[in-house]
């Protein structure tokens, strides 16, 4: 018999192993002080999860197991049924206090229980031939026009113009009754601004990621600047720590106190940051000498993660992760959308038209890269057009001998002059010092390693790699 979620094409949401949501009576989130964010980091417990099952796929096939001739079978790798094909993941972290240790991680108050909105989306991008991988995070405070959408009652809700994207999932889950009407409504209103072909969503709480980091053993994070914050208790001090569960989650989700500016923009960047910590934690653990570790991080991935169907498979994650297994954490690009405040409101942000570049490398299943290379190119272009005259002039100064009339640089001369990045930061440093971060175009903060806007001045990303070879250039404190 055909459910009502298949009728209508909703996505099932796969939990565990019991098949049903863990949080299905509600996904509560906190007050806009509390708001933690469970940090969207889903796409890395779902990496981790499938990571560790082609692991323990591939100490199956070391095991020297003999059988009879006639049955012998040559030991495949487990086949990524999205093998060739770009695969693009809604990503939502939702501040729930429901469910075990939520409100220990969370907090609670008044009011916390009636509130269900998502308070973090980030379009995860695999590419097709697993090279790399973008992350795309959408603030939630952007001001959007929310498409109509269906939900698990088979009831439409009507589109909506200029709200909150986070307020999408409210509304879907107020009428819907429900996360799977709540996250497919985010889903539909993502396609709809971006023009993507998102089929698939993970969505993970406060207590999931906590344990997903406390069964890999913590997370190496380098503290740029001193950081307490009296909201969500974190006091770290600068410096390389090994953080635990509870320490790496609030220090993603905290927004006020030293090291935040109060914003969830700037947080968004702390998201990514643990993104890739958690990614290089996961790939330096030693799988054969640490069995017990593996064995509780699988179980614990599997267990708490929030899946579409599209991959809700154990099959489905040990396939992908296979595929995934030998990526080069700095091939994984991460990018606040390009954001300007919003003129009838200055605590909230509207996409700016650089927002369609990023889409449009997506949709075209291109690394973010390439955005800023695209923008230095129509710089150049630009400049060239306008200083035509400043050139000859200066081709004139260079002098008057045989060579003077191609004294002007050629275009592989002016590249071979151009600044290169550090090898060992992976930013490239201006004549004025000026340190810039070549996959975005962004100014780098030397203080705190933050990335901003060249044109806006807004939060878009963390300089890891930097951070790593600098600040925190020591062994971790464990």
């Amino acid at each position: 018999m055909t459910s009502p979620t298949r009728k209508m094409g909703l996505p099932n949401i796969k939990a565990g192993r019991n098949g049903k949501p863990q949080h299905s009576d509600g996904f509560r989130s906190s007050h806009r002080l509390r708001t933690g964010i469970c940090l969207a980091l889903t796409f890395v417990l779902c990496f981790v999860a499938s990571t560790v099952a082609a692991f323990w796929t591939d100490i199956n096939g070391h095991m020297h197991v003999l059988e009879p001739v006639s049955l012998a079978q040559t030991h495949k790798a487990p086949e990524d049924i999205y093998k060739g094909k770009t695969l693009n993941v809604l990503v939502l972290g939702q501040d729930t206090r429901d469910g075990k240790g939520n409100a220990e991680v969370g907090g609670s108050g008044d009011g916390l229980e009636e509130n269900h909105q998502s308070d973090t989306a980030m379009v995860v991008q695999i590419a097709a031939d697993r090279s790399y991988v973008n992350v795309v995070s959408i603030p939630r405070d952007s001001i959007v026009n929310a498409p109509a959408c269906t939900t698990s009652k088979g009831e439409t809700i009507p589109a909506r113009r200029q709200v909150m994207f986070n307020s999408i999932f409210a509304e879907g889950y107020s009428q819907g009754g429900d996360a799977n009407s709540a996250a497919s409504c985010s889903m539909a209103a993502v396609r709809s601004l971006t023009g993507l072909d998102i089929q698939q969503f993970v969505v993970a709480d406060f207590n999931g990621l906590k344990s997903i980091i406390d069964a890999l053993g913590g997370v190496d994070m380098c503290i740029p600047k001193d950081t307490w914050d009296g909201y969500t208790g974190i006091n770290l001090k600068r410096g390389l720590q090994h953080l635990d569960g509870t320490q790496a989650t609030e220090y993603a989700r905290m927004r006020h106190g030293t090291g935040a500016d109060g914003s969830d923009i700037m947080r968004t960047t702390r998201q990514q940051y643990l993104i890739k910590s958690l990614v290089n934690e996961a790939k330096a653990v030693n799988i054969y000498s640490d069995l017990p570790k593996a064995y509780r991080l699988a179980t614990t991935s599997m267990s708490t993660l929030q899946l579409s169907e599209g991959l809700g498979s154990f099959q489905t994650l040990l396939g992908l992760g296979n595929s995934l297994k030998h990526i080069d954490t700095t091939h994984i690009y991460a990018r606040t959308i390009p954001v300007e405040e919003w003129s009838q409101d200055s605590n909230r942000v509207v996409w700016t038209d650089e927002a369609e570049t990023i889409w449009h490398l997506l949709r075209e299943g291109k690394p973010l890269t390439q955005a800023n290379e695209a923008a230095e190119s129509a710089s150049s272009s630009g400049s060239q057009a306008g200083n035509g005259q400043d050139a000859q002039d200066a081709a004139q100064t260079a002098g008057n001998g045989p060579d003077a009339g191609n004294s002007a640089q050629s275009p592989s001369a002016s590249d071979a002059a151009a600044p290169k990045p550090d090898p060992r930061t992976g930013l490239i440093t201006m004549p004025d010092k000026t340190l810039i971060d070549p996959n975005t175009g962004g100014t780098v903060d030397p203080d705190d390693g933050t990335i901003r806007d060249a044109n806006t001045g807004q939060y878009i990303g963390m300089a890891d790699r930097y951070l790593f070879a600098t600040v925190c250039a020591v062994p971790a404190q464990r």
